[in-house]
């Protein structure tokens, strides 16, 4: 169904912003907190806990697919953190914050959490994000 010129440019006037604002960033920078990040990689060791006590086949197939599932959130909630809150004066000041994103990022990633079932792993993601979140909250503070 095609909607007439008419139709098209009464719907455009009615909804069509009458102000276009810019930021720097997609909201408020009060918004961020490596709190998400840590939470999902805590689910990712559940999950690989969870994996390792039961000897069901389908409920392992499923722990898996929630672990990876999350691990993936994980790099997600890094990546907003690295590419939108943290700017270049965090970065000098803290000179190893892009040393512990990428190896956040990799831990929770095909060579990490994603590739293994070794709960180790997912302990050592979970101390990176903490190390990022002390971090974070100092720049909080600043």
């Amino acid at each position: 169904m095609k909607i007439s010129s008419a139709v098209s440019s009464v719907f455009k006037s009615v909804f069509e912003p009458s102000t276009v604002a810019f930021a720097h960033c997609d909201l408020p920078c009060g918004i961020y907190d490596p709190a998400q990040a840590k939470i999902e990689a805590q689910s990712v060791k559940a999950a690989m806990e969870k994996y390792a006590a039961s000897s069901d086949v389908d409920f392992k197939s499923r722990a898996v697919a929630v672990k990876e599932e999350r691990s993936e959130m994980v790099k997600h909630h890094l990546w907003v953190l690295w590419t939108d809150y943290f700017k270049a004066p965090h970065f000098e000041a803290y000179p190893q914050l892009n040393s512990l994103f990428n190896e956040a990022t990799k831990l929770a990633g095909a060579g990490g959490t994603k590739g293994t079932n070794d709960v180790a792993v997912a302990e050592k993601l979970i101390t990176k994000i903490d190390e990022i979140a002390e971090i974070f909250w100092a720049t909080k503070k600043a």
